[in-house]
């Protein structure tokens, strides 16, 4: 990269590059494509190179494939990226994916799928710095919340403080004036949830947010008992966990939208879906149209499954790598199991960027779930508590 490339005149006047990108999610939305792709490209290849200099395990992966320091130079090179598959932050020796000393590692998150095995993602301070002010950026472009009250249906950070998908929907309990949460010891009984948002009527504007398993059981309670609610105007239902149970039964996403809209009063514009990895600092969001958008500044690569040096063409499926900028106590560059497509042609919302839909987790896979997964099989052992319990078959 030349001397005027975006981290470099950033830099120049004494700005991290990093903390811009993720504080003006919306302004990079609205720029160019080539104009995005030219500052992503940018971003990478500073982290790139910071991964190359600093971590053992990641440069020699890089030499064994012929890559080093200076190979990566344009936006055109990221797919010559090497890639660390995401089974290795499960493993005994994820302590190799260190670029920073474990010293300097502020904050760690786990996420637990079928396999009970924690996959372990650690973040240094200047990571948390940029990541979380990514998040709320990507919140507020997408979620618009500022207020209102969140019914979260799913356990608190305080009964799972490790746990990346409850630790990413509690940062939304930041943005709102007031919050509860309706599962407690591994239990959630929906009559309680129905009184409490009935108690905020008239008073907040009231959101629902948690993994999809979990408002599902709310929405087949309301149905059962044939209830029905009517949220407010600019209410949101927030899901993030995946759509596939304990049982590998898929939650119908357009089912789930005729629910709410029948059960709570919402239009499906207002029910937003999150992918999220704790592995990464990507967030792909739902916008008003129920498309996903990827994070201005990472970058998508989708791989032919029989051939990963291969990128699909958009509109084809494949095998996700990441290419997340933001990573910098670990290497940012991952290949998941996750079998998604980029949306071809342009955003109905006018948004530049990257798009995405998820398919499902590759068959090769070890397992087919993330923290939701984890949680519903935690929760279906336990006996059924003496209160009133929800009558949803599980």
């Amino acid at each position: 990269m030349n001397k005027h490339d975006f981290s470099s005149q950033l830099k120049s006047l004494g700005v991290d590059p990093l903390k811009a990108a993720a504080a003006s999610v919306s302004e990079l939305y609205r720029l160019p494509q080539q104009t995005l792709d030219s500052i992503k490209a940018s971003l990478i290849i500073e982290a790139f190179r910071f991964h190359y200099r600093n971590n053992d395990f990641y440069r020699k992966a890089c030499e064994s494939k012929g890559i080093d320091e200076y190979s990566i130079n344009r936006f055109e090179d990221l797919i010559r990226v090497p890639l660390v598959p995401i089974a290795k932050f499960k493993s005994a020796s994820s302590h190799e994916l260190l670029s920073k000393p474990l010293s300097q590692i502020e904050h760690e998150m786990r996420s637990t799928g079928t396999s009970g095995i924690p996959s372990i993602s650690r973040r240094c301070h200047d990571t948390v710095d940029v990541a979380v002010v990514a998040i709320y950026a990507m919140y507020r472009e997408f979620l618009g919340i500022s207020k209102g009250a969140g019914l979260y249906i799913c356990p608190s950070t305080e009964e799972i403080p490790e746990m990346g998908m409850i630790k990413a929907l509690n940062m939304l309990a930041g943005l709102l004036d007031t919050h509860t949460f309706m599962v407690k010891q591994e239990r959630f009984v929906p009559e309680r949830a129905i009184e409490q948002l009935k108690g905020w009527e008239n008073q907040f504007t009231r959101h629902i947010i948690g993994p999809p398993f979990l408002i599902y059981r709310l929405l087949q309670f309301l149905k059962q008992t044939g209830q029905r609610l009517s949220l407010d105007r600019d209410s949101r239902v927030i899901t993030l966990g995946g759509w596939k149970r304990f049982t590998g039964q898929m939650i119908s996403r357009r089912e789930f939208n005729l629910m709410c809209q029948e059960y709570l009063g919402i239009d499906p514009g207002s029910v937003r879906d999150i992918y999220a990895l704790v592995e990464s600092n990507v967030m792909a969001i739902d916008d008003e149209h129920q498309i996903k958008h990827v994070s201005p500044y990472v970058h998508f690569t989708v791989r032919d499954v029989n051939d990963l040096s291969r990128e699909v063409a958009p509109g084809e499926k494949g095998v996700l790598g990441i290419l997340d900028p933001l990573a910098l106590a670990t290497p940012g560059m991952i290949l998941t199991e996750d079998i998604v497509v980029l949306l071809p042609g342009e955003s109905p919302s006018g948004r530049s960027g990257q798009r995405m839909e998820y398919i499902m987790r590759a068959p090769t896979s070890l397992e087919f779930g993330c923290c939701a997964v984890n949680l519903e099989k935690t929760m279906d052992e336990q006996p059924s508590p003496t209160a009133a319990v929800c009558p949803v078959a599980n």
